[in-house]
């Protein structure tokens, strides 16, 4: 098994504040890319997360380095778990998510099931993944890496990543870049929305709001 040192990422409060102002949904009109699997889905509904990406490879039926990795993450990292193509084995239940809300995780995101539901809905504690499984993994202690680069949801996700996710999707936000060029944007969008319904409501038809009409003056 592989252990790389902790990727640094703070996070400060007011880019958390904005990015919980928003949605992943509001982002997905201005970027094509970090998107996740839309497989991957929350174990119960009205969630939303922002966090650093504390990556996790896990394969097969061997949980071991999940169980040393929710043992090293820090208050706000989003564990981010690889499952190397499994989608048999539940390597996250009721225990590991309950040491996750205990040293105060931000969520954690599977790519592959999860277990043990009921217990999670009751602590309230964010996971996501691509579904359920009765079939859980094993401590063997055979391999896995942890603060390594990985692909969850067909994102290659690195330490240190912002991890945004809520009901509707999970978006990955490189590390250490500008978002608030991106972030005003979703903002102006979000802000223009009541007006929109508003026009909606007096009989505005959507093509003519949206300048859509453009694109079918010639026909």
């Amino acid at each position: 098994m592989k252990l790389f040192p902790r990727v640094e990422s703070d996070i400060p409060e007011r880019l958390r504040q904005r990015l919980l102002e928003i949605e992943p949904a509001t982002i997905g009109h201005y970027l094509h890319f970090g998107f996740m699997d839309p497989k991957i889905q929350p174990v119960f509904s009205n969630v939303k997360i922002v966090g650093s990406a504390f990556t996790v490879k896990a394969v097969a039926n061997d949980s071991a380095i999940v169980h040393k990795a929710v043992s090293l993450a820090e208050e706000g990292d989003v564990l981010v778990i690889d499952r190397a193509g499994d989608r048999r084995h539940a390597c996250v239940g009721e225990m590991v998510a309950y040491a996750a809300k205990v040293r105060k995780l931000a969520g954690i995101i599977i790519d592959g099931p999860s277990t043990d539901v009921q217990a999670i809905r009751e602590m309230n504690f964010p996971v996501f993944s691509t579904g359920l499984s009765a079939v859980t993994t094993k401590l063997l202690g055979l391999d896995g890496e942890i603060n390594t680069p990985v692909q969850c949801g067909g994102v290659c996700v690195h330490p240190g990543d912002l991890i945004f996710a809520d009901d509707n999707g999970i978006v990955v936000l490189p590390g250490g870049i500008n978002l608030n060029p991106l972030l005003d944007r979703c903002e102006t969008s979000q802000r223009n929305e009541p007006g929109m319904k508003q026009k909606l409501d007096e009989g505005t038809p959507l093509s003519a709001i949206t300048e859509v009409d453009r694109f079918f003056e010639n026909n």
